[in-house]
C-alpha cells in the first residue's frame, strides 16, 4: 500500500485451500523477493548452497519459496528454457558456478566489460533471469492478464515460450508439479513409473492412550499358553495327561510299563533264611 507505514496484502495458498493475510511482511519462512529486494535474493541464494535444499534437482529447488519468493510453476519452465538448462540437473551443480562467477568479480572489480560478457555467456546468470523474466510479466501485466480481454491472454499464450507450448515435452517431478522443458531432462529426472513423493500425516501420540502390549511369538500362536504362569501349565499336563497330537504326549503313551522286580531264586531264599536262624541260634533244617 501507499501508506506509511505500508503494508501487504498476500494470497497464501501451499495447494491447499487458498487464505488471505494482511500484515506488514511476507509469511513466515520466505525469502527476499526477486522482483523489490533482487540483490538481498541473490545473496541469500548464493550464501545458502550447502542447505538440503539445492540436493534437489533445480526445477524442484525454484519452487522453494524460501530462497525462489515469487517462482511459480509458469516462471520455473520459462526460465529453465531460455538458460538451456535441463530441469532435473542438481540445484547446487548449476548454482556453484555463479557463486565462482560472483568470487571472480569481486577479486577482479576492474573486469573490462568484454571479460564480464563473456563469464555471463560461459555461465548464464540463473539468478538474473529469476528477476527479469517476472519482470516483463509485470511490465505487461495491463496488456496480458485482461480477464475481460480473450484477445490479452492470447497475447500472453504468445508471450510463453515453454510452458503449455505444443511440442515441448513435459514430465512430472518428485512432488507431482508438471514441468514443461526441450531437450534431455537431466541426470536426477524420475525412472518410469516412479511415483511422486507423499507427505504422510503426523499423527500425535495420545498421552492418556494405554500403552500397547508387547506380544512373543510364542502367544501369537498360542494365546492361552502366553496367558498362564509355566508352572500352572505343566500341573495341567500332569494332571490331563498326554493331550492328542503332541510329541511329548505320544512317547508317554507308548511307553511301556514298569515291570516288578524280579524274584530271587528259590536257593537263594533258602540260604538267606538259614543264616538268619544260625545268628539267631536256632537249628537250622536239613
Amino acid at each position: 500500500t501507499a501508506e506509511s507505514p505500508p503494508r501487504t496484502l498476500c494470497f497464501v495458498d501451499p495447494r491447499r485451500f487458498g487464505s488471505w493475510r494482511l500484515g506488514p511482511d511476507w509469511q513466515p519462512g520466505r525469502g527476499p523477493c526477486v522482483l523489490t529486494e533482487y540483490r538481498p535474493f541473490r545473496d541469500n541464494v548464493l550464501n545458502n548452497l550447502e542447505d538440503k535444499a539445492f540436493d534437489k534437482p533445480i526445477c524442484e529447488a525454484l519452487l522453494n519459496q524460501k530462497f525462489f519468493n515469487g517462482i511459480g510453476n509458469y516462471l520455473r519452465a520459462e526460465i529453465l528454457y531460455r538458460l538451456k538448462i535441463p530441469p532435473f540437473e542438481k540445484a547446487r551443480t548449476v548454482l556453484q558456478a555463479l557463486k565462482e562467477q560472483e568470487q571472480e568479480r569481486r577479486k577482479n572489480p576492474s573486469l573490462t566489460l568484454s571479460k564480464k560478457v563473456k563469464l555471463m555467456r560461459e555461465t548464464p546468470d540463473l539468478l538474473e533471469l529469476c528477476h527479469t523474466v517476472p519482470m516483463e510479466v509485470v511490465a505487461a501485466e495491463k496488456n496480458l492478464f485482461d480477464p475481460e480481454d480473450a484477445d490479452n491472454y492470447a497475447a500472453f499464450q504468445n508471450w510463453l515460450q515453454c510452458y503449455l507450448v505444443p511440442g515441448m515435452s513435459s514430465l512430472r517431478d518428485h512432488n507431482g508439479r508438471t514441468i514443461w522443458f526441450q531437450g534431455e531432462p537431466g541426470p536426477m529426472a524420475p525412472k518410469a513409473g516412479q511415483k511422486p513423493l507423499k507427505k504422510r500425516a503426523k499423527v500425535k501420540a495420545d498421552p492418556e492412550a494405554p500403552a500397547p502390549k508387547v506380544t512373543t511369538r510364542a502367544s501369537k500362536r498360542h494365546p492361552r499358553a502366553a496367558a498362564k504362569p509355566k508352572e500352572e501349565e505343566e500341573k495341567e499336563k500332569v494332571a490331563d495327561g498326554p493331550k492328542k497330537g503332541s510329541a511329548r504326549g505320544r512317547r508317554k503313551a507308548t511307553a511301556a510299563p514298569a515291570l516288578p522286580e524280579p524274584e530271587a531264586p528259590v536257593k537263594a531264599r533258602r540260604s538267606l533264611r538259614t543264616s538268619t536262624r544260625r545268628s539267631r541260634g536256632e537249628a537250622g533244617s536239613p
